[in-house]
């Protein structure tokens, strides 16, 4: 088996409320492999949603480490945080997260302005993304002249156009129907069989988490259970 790309060991998260300290996670040990897909399910409360914004370096553990592609994310100031977050990590999330003012084109384009490309070599990067998404006809539109499901592609070409090491995915097809879901759900199918992606996807649906090859449960905190997907991404297309 390969060197996995996330590797988590005795991970702990709590939060001070007042006087009180809630304990999110506790003492979760895990690995992922590069190109895997995996969804995180669970009650709301469980921590699925922590352990994704640990994983995707937006919070930081109150203890134990996470290592990714070898960096101990756990160690990093938040300059340094920052700057992996940009470089290694696309972001997809249910509300999608665009900028009212800016065309799609646009939209897509702005993790791109953090790095040293040229505009000619950006805009060849989200010409490049949109059109995996499908939507070159639409890269002038602003969001409000997109439906649901083309600005979750949107989004989807904006966590792609960086070539990241790692796709975060936290409840994408959660404010979609189910045909837009079932679209989108294709698309990240995609990302993970034919472009190699490792992806993390927080879900209640199980319908979506059957995409995954692999499911992980957690229960107030715990990992509770971990299992290959019923029909694994390859059956569910």
């Amino acid at each position: 088996m390969s060197t996995p790309l996330i590797r988590i060991q005795h991970l702990s998260k709590t939060y001070q409320r007042g006087g009180q300290l809630i304990s999110v996670l506790k003492d979760i040990n895990l690995t992922v492999q590069p190109a895997e897909f995996v969804a995180l399910m669970g009650p709301s409360g469980s921590g699925k949603s922590t352990l994704l914004n640990l994983i995707a370096g937006i919070d930081q553990p109150s203890s134990g480490t996470i290592e990714i592609a070898g960096v101990d994310i756990a160690t990093l100031n938040e300059g340094a945080l920052a700057d992996w977050r940009a470089a290694n990590v696309g972001f997809i999330f249910q509300f999608y997260n665009l900028m009212p003012v800016l065309t799609a084109f646009e939209n897509v384009e702005l993790p791109l302005l953090l790095t040293g490309l040229s505009r000619r070599q950006r805009h060849e990067h989200v010409a490049a993304a949109l059109e995996m998404v499908k939507l070159t006809d639409r890269m002038d539109h602003h969001p409000n002249e997109l439906s649901g499901g083309q600005q979750q592609r949107v989004a989807i070409a904006r966590a792609l156009v960086t070539d990241p090491t790692l796709i975060v995915a936290d409840e994408p097809t959660g404010d979609l129907d189910r045909g837009t879901g079932e679209e989108v759900l294709a698309l990240m199918d995609e990302l993970h069989r034919d472009l190699g992606k490792t992806i993390v996807m927080v879900t209640h649906d199980p319908k979506a988490a059957s995409r995954a090859g692999r499911l992980i449960h957690l229960e107030k905190g715990v990992l509770v259970d971990e299992a290959d997907a019923p029909n694994g991404a390859a059956a569910a297309t």
